[in-house]
């Protein structure tokens, strides 16, 4: 939806199944609808659509694209962004580091990547910008195993980000590409992130003309694991010339590694997605050590340090803390909205994205409806806070939540 400054606010749409386009569009039916009618009431609503590769080459079939632009207009909604960061299948089944592949060394990324920006710039009303968040360019274990891969990264950034300028400029349309730094991937810290996109432009001049079209998605749950500072961190960015193309308003775990957050944990652990953990000093920005994976931290044996903190890449719910003996990073989310108000228009695309809910533990987990709609109370809430949305909207999805 439409908020004050320019900016465009959706939930993602990938914490619900759906591989194929007919799962997809079920899904908008089934979920998406009823969270729009007790959110947005008589006010056009946005989607943050998330396209794997199949449901996207479905959905670029005349019958269906044309089906689905008029139930867009028949129920007043909008995409503004698509979710193109999982290719494949992201629920139900084994992910972990496999959403990073096929990754930015593969014209396959490429293919499917081009195809989202073709297909959002015919579902987008005339006039209207839209963005495309993608992978890490590759996980850092990838990397160690095939280094080459790096090369082909920057060569095959460089032939998607002129086909997206080539778009934007046929069209007229504000097209941009968001990659989104994450733990234990090729870009995980806002450091590391610069370094990359300084490591292009070197490899290749035509990088320096293509930053307008090729960013970073700024991700709150991925930089508050890694112990940043979101004021920090986005001045790092933006002072290096970047686009910030998206911010995923996004929370994670925290907890003291004593006996009792150790076995709290075990509650999160599961066989879906990658969690990692990024150690550090409580109260710092101080990163002492990192895990692939939750078991893994849970299987180290070696002692901790009494001012130990450990974070995890588990995105919780924005609206509620998930209880003693854990925390969670919405500190990190709130100075970066503090940050984009003390900055306006320095980015204007904001989503909403826990797409845990079916591996959140039963105490957590809500009915989705109801969790999405305490997402927006609670996300509204802050915006209208700083002056970023109307407070009456804000007021009516509290009504809503029930808060």
């Amino acid at each position: 939806m439409k908020l004050h400054d320019g900016l465009q606010l959706a939930y993602c749409t990938n914490v619900h199944r759906g591989e194929t386009w007919a799962e997809t569009f079920a899904a908008l039916e089934q979920h998406t609808l009823p969270v729009r009618r007790r959110v947005a009431p008589g006010r056009t609503y946005a989607i943050g659509l998330r396209l794997g590769q199949r449901a996207a080459a479905e959905l670029a079939e005349p019958a269906a694209l044309l089906a689905f632009r008029l139930w867009l207009e028949r129920h007043d909604c909008t995409v503004f962004t698509i979710n193109g960061f999982p290719y494949g299948s992201f629920h139900g089944t084994r992910v972990k580091e496999q959403v990073y592949a096929p990754d930015w060394s593969t014209p396959e990324r490429v293919a499917y990547t081009l195809q989202l920006f073709t297909l959002l710039d015919q579902l987008m009303p005339a006039g209207a910008g839209g963005s495309v968040s993608t992978v890490p360019a590759s996980f850092k274990g990838f990397i160690a195993a095939e280094p080459a891969r790096r090369a082909a990264i920057f060569k095959n950034l460089t032939t998607c980000g002129r086909a997206i300028a080539d778009l934007a400029a046929k069209t007229g349309r504000d097209l941009h590409l968001g990659l989104e730094p994450e733990p234990l991937c090729l870009i995980e810290t806002s450091e590391e992130t610069v370094d990359f996109f300084n490591a292009w432009r070197s490899a290749d001049r035509a990088a320096d003309g293509l930053l307008g079209v090729v960013g970073v998605n700024y991700d709150c749950c991925h930089l508050a694991v890694e112990f940043e500072s979101a004021a920090a961190a986005l001045d790092r960015i933006a002072g290096a010339g970047l686009r910030l193309s998206k911010l995923h308003l996004s929370s994670a775990l925290r907890v003291k590694p004593d006996a009792a957050g150790r076995a709290a944990l075990a509650a999160f652990v599961e066989p879906v997605y990658l969690h990692q953990v990024v150690v550090g000093r409580a109260g710092t920005n101080e990163v002492r050590r990192r895990y692939v994976d939750l078991p893994d931290a849970l299987a180290d044996v070696k002692p901790t340090l009494p001012d130990d903190e450990w974070r995890v890449h588990f995105h919780v719910p924005l609206h509620a803390t998930p209880g003693a003996p854990f925390a969670d990073t919405r500190d990190h989310l709130a100075a970066a909205l503090d940050w984009l108000q003390a900055h306006p228009g320095a980015c204007t695309h904001l989503e909403m994205e826990t797409y845990t809910w079916e591996v959140l533990p039963p105490a957590l987990r809500l009915p989705i409806g109801d969790q999405l709609v305490r997402e927006y109370a609670w996300t509204l809430s802050a915006l209208a806070q700083r002056g970023l949305a109307d407070a009456a909207l804000a007021a009516h999805c509290a009504r809503e939540a029930g808060a």
